[in-house]
């Protein structure tokens, strides 16, 4: 099926060639996935000889993925079809960030997609469930951005009992590294880094069609290397993030530093998002040199929580180090570019997950 979406329609024969499989045996999975509902007959195509050969497509309705963040205050949830279509979104408040409040509400949010989308009934594949990390007690835990008594429970078993779905838990970087392969930038690459922007800077990578999560779900946590500073080092979330940026604009006497105050702040260049911008610029630059000589990406794609404009400024206005691997020739992505931008990038990721498992059945993790 994976070979169908990114071609968007197929015949047998194409599809023989590139699975490497002969046409009756390629014609038989066909037939298997007519019958589930999975793919649609797209009408015949023209060929040099012979009859047209039919072309087949993923059927929209053929199943339906759900997609649930849970921040400290806020559980956002969203359902795709097959082809990555939105058909459902939600925004609760969440008063309480344990394991005992949370689990109601996602149960309830479930119910509540399925009503609003009665086809996705009996062909919900699954539901990711996007949330803060790091998993489990690091270092780095403690932060305000963590969940209240999460560091002990298991999530995956927790959400597989209440909800009764197959589960895909993820961070919100990996989970919107995800969700551009399956409908943004990153369509039809392999291997890419996608900085992310939460509260804080995570880094989704994507090798060989396989997200990398490290052994303990927690590969990516870019937002604690030290970068270069005027007055020595800091993490790099303090100077790339929007925790960063809402900060700096807090000290400078601004209030209510939210999506809408940031994208107005930056349509007049108020020259305290400016002098942030220009520091963050900065940082960009040594983060996307780590990333390409460590992970060695065809891209990094910026995206997240933050305006398009501002992605974009800081995408046109970043200094890539020559002293990369990524400099290069045969190259036909550019080193950086911009992605999905919007409050629920990973809440679409989440469902992504789902998707992505489905749609690339021998995909794994590493």
């Amino acid at each position: 099926m994976g070979q169908i979406y990114h071609s968007g329609e197929l015949g047998r024969a194409e599809l023989a060639r590139s699975l490497d499989l002969s046409v009756q045996a390629v014609s038989n999975i066909i037939a298997d996935l007519l019958q589930d509902g999975l793919l649609v007959e797209k009408g015949a195509r023209s060929a040099k000889r012979g009859l047209p050969a039919v072309q087949y497509g993923i059927a929209p309705t053929g199943g339906f993925a759900l997609g649930i963040e849970i921040r400290p205050t806020v559980i956002h949830a969203a359902m795709l079809d097959m082809l990555g279509n939105t058909v459902f979104t939600h925004r609760s408040i969440l008063a309480d960030a344990q394991p005992d409040a949370v689990i109601p509400e996602v149960t309830r949010l479930r119910d509540l997609a399925l009503q609003s989308v009665p086809d996705a009934r009996d062909r919900l594949l699954g539901a990711g469930i996007v949330m803060p990390g790091p998993f489990g007690a690091t270092g780095l835990s403690g932060r305000e951005t963590d969940l209240p008594n999460w560091q002990d429970v298991d999530p995956v078993e927790l959400f597989q009992t209440a909800l009764d779905l197959p589960i895909e838990v993820s961070n919100d970087a990996n989970a919107a590294a995800m969700a551009e392969r399956i409908s943004g930038c990153a369509l039809g690459l392999d291997s890419y880094g996608y900085l992310y922007f939460g509260s804080g800077l995570g880094l989704g990578l994507v090798s060989q069609g396989h997200l990398i999560r490290g052994a303990f779900g927690n590969a990516g946590e870019i937002g604690h290397i030290p970068v270069p500073t005027p007055l020595g080092s800091a993490p790099l979330e303090t100077r790339l993030s929007r925790m960063s940026v809402q900060h700096h604009l807090i000290l400078a006497g601004h209030e209510n530093i939210d999506f809408e105050t940031l994208e107005a702040l930056f349509a007049k260049s108020d020259p305290d998002l400016m002098m942030w911008l220009a520091s963050a610029t900065d940082a960009l630059g040594h983060a996307t040199q780590i990333i390409e000589n460590i992970f060695d990406p065809r891209t990094i794609i910026l995206g997240g929580a933050m305006p398009e404009t501002i992605l974009h400024h800081l995408v046109s206005n970043v200094d890539l180090h020559s002293a990369s691997v990524s400099l290069r020739d045969d190259n036909s992505q550019p080193r950086l570019q911009c992605g999905t931008s919007g409050r629920l990038v990973a809440t679409l990721g989440a469902a992504a997950l789902i998707l992505n498992k489905r749609l690339m059945p021998n995909a794994v993790t590493l």
